[in-house]
């Protein structure tokens, strides 16, 4: 959405209003040439700091072997078609010794209660981090969901859902409506579109992949004689018709129409093409005729188009993009796992430098921050997590102007002397060690001394330690109209040499920079 100025003469002003009557009337066709003309809500790259919340039933058992994700405890415990065999006999061997050989996945449901589950203090917490919206799993891969579906009942033919199983409430409505009346932060919600074990088409899945029709639903990797071979393949794909038909696109419309979330996180795509999801005809709909519409993005996880179609891309565990025409987010745990993990130690979890650290990387670079959180099984968010995002929110009190509606600089960041890294951009779990990069460098390897943002006329310079000395050069920056320091009201000396600015911070004592590290300076007519 354009930002207009609040005065025009009458002609301009008529002119705006045939303008928007016009754009009222645009109709978004189902392919990615007509959607992909649309502009995306500004609102979403402005905001820079999010909340992903990982919750259902998977918060139950709530573990996994360290460095994996909890929330797929199911398709470990009892998926008999995939590569990481090491990981489900860890799952398996858990659950036989806790729980029993012949305790199920349903039988999870009346143990997530949700009984500590308090949306109000959840909504505060969020808001106080300093997060500018929120992403809760309506529904994860296991198709588990958190609002009253009768789809999911229905299609697996038990309760299904948080309504009519455990804890017998509306948990997607009630966040909702808590973060709404908190003010100042979207509400977004996370969709898996594919269910792993939903009877509707796994069964005559499974029934084709034992009749040879191979491992792989689009049939990209399929023969011609195993296509041949069945009537199973076939079957399987009517029954992945019925799932999208009966369950996915009901269950999408009804979240955008009762909940109207801000933002749609899908995932689960990159089993099939977009054509076998028939996501089109969905997003399509959105765009066209959602309460929101003029508000609601979404990523770019729909079917196998990720890095190619959607408001922005995504990264998982990765490094996110160089590129500033795109907007991006990524998106990693306070601990590793999504899912609360009771396998996660004190060393699994990101320290306060480690996440404002990478926040200030990924802004720096033009990109988006959705920090996860994972809640307990009775509806607590774990104490080191909440005491993270106060300490994030304590950051973002004092230096919240540095993020919010900034940009890229021409200058990304200041290297030190040594080899700089470089990163793999734009893959899933390519991640990099942000402490390498600044505070425990590899022999030879070049720190960032100071990362930039920008906002018109304004740069800040983020350093993530005090400097030796105090003193800081800032290289191709030769002059500046006015100097501070965040946080603090003591003068800043400086002195502009040929294309560089020698800052001098003696006048002040870091220790009462109440925020700490990183330290931001402030450069108003920075040239």
């Amino acid at each position: 959405m354009k930002t207009v100025k609040n005065y025009f003469t009458a002609a301009a002003l008529s002119v705006l209003t045939m303008t928007a009557a016009t754009a009222e009337d645009v109709k978004y066709e189902a392919t990615w040439e007509s959607l992909d003309k649309r502009e995306t809500p500004s609102w979403y790259g402005e905001a820079k700091f999010g909340i992903f919340i990982h919750w259902g039933l998977y918060s139950v058992p709530a573990w996994a072997p360290k460095g994996e994700y909890a929330e797929w405890y199911w398709h470990s415990k009892d998926n008999q078609v995939g590569k990481r065999i090491k990981r489900q006999k860890a799952t398996q061997n858990f659950h036989n010794r806790v729980y029993g050989e012949d305790f199920l996945y349903k039988d999870f449901r009346p143990m997530f209660t949700a009984s500590m589950f308090d949306p109000k203090h959840w909504a505060k917490a969020f808001k106080q981090s300093g997060a500018k919206y929120v992403v809760l799993t309506s529904k994860h891969h296991d198709g588990y969901c958190l609002w009253p579906s009768k789809e999911a009942s229905e299609s697996f033919g038990m309760p299904w859902n948080s309504v009519d199983s455990g804890p017998g409430r509306d948990l997607v409505g009630e966040l909702t409506d808590a973060v709404r009346a908190e003010g100042g932060v979207k509400m977004g919600l996370y969709y898996s579109i594919w269910d792993w074990f939903n009877p509707l088409w796994t069964e005559k899945m499974q029934t084709a992949l034992q009749k040879g029709a191979g491992a792989d639903p689009d049939g990209d990797n399929l023969t011609e004689e195993q296509k041949a071979s069945g009537k199973a393949y076939e079957d399987s794909l009517q029954g992945l018709d019925n799932y999208v038909k009966q369950v996915m696109h009901p269950q999408l419309n009804e979240l955008v129409d009762k909940y109207q979330p801000a933002l749609l996180f899908s995932d689960g795509d990159w089993w099939m093409g977009y054509e076998k999801w028939q996501t089109l005809p969905f997003l399509a709909r959105l765009f066209n005729e959602a309460p929101n519409k003029d508000e609601v993005i979404i990523n770019d996880r729909w079917g196998r188009v990720r890095k190619k179609h959607g408001d922005y891309y995504t990264t998982e565990y990765g490094s996110g993009f160089d590129d500033p025409n795109i907007l991006w987010e990524e998106n990693r745990g306070i601990g590793h796992s999504f899912g609360y993990n009771k396998n996660e130690t004190l060393t699994d979890y990101n320290t306060r430098e480690e996440i404002l650290f990478l926040l200030v990387d990924i802004v720096s670079r033009g990109g988006n921050f959705l920090l996860d959180v994972g809640p307990t099984a009775d509806g607590r968010i774990p104490v080191i997590m909440e005491q993270r995002l106060k300490e994030v929110g304590d950051w973002m009190a004092v230096n919240g102007e540095a993020i919010y509606g900034t940009k890229r600089w021409k200058k990304v960041a200041q290297w030190g002397k040594g080899k700089v890294p470089v990163s793999k951009r734009g893959g899933y779990k390519t991640g990099f060690s942000i402490i390498q990069l600044t505070l425990e460098p590899k022999e030879g390897q070049a720190t960032k001394e100071a990362w930039f943002t920008q906002k018109d006329d304004v740069v800040y310079a983020h350093l993530p330690v005090w400097p030796d000395g105090n003193t800081i050069t800032l290289q191709d920056v030769s002059a500046v109209s006015a100097i501070e320091l965040l946080g603090s009201d003591k003068p800043i000396e400086m002195r502009s040499n040929e294309g560089s600015l020698t800052i001098d911070l003696s006048a002040v004592n870091p220790t009462k920079i109440s925020s700490g590290a990183p330290y931001v300076i402030k450069l108003t007519g920075a040239k």
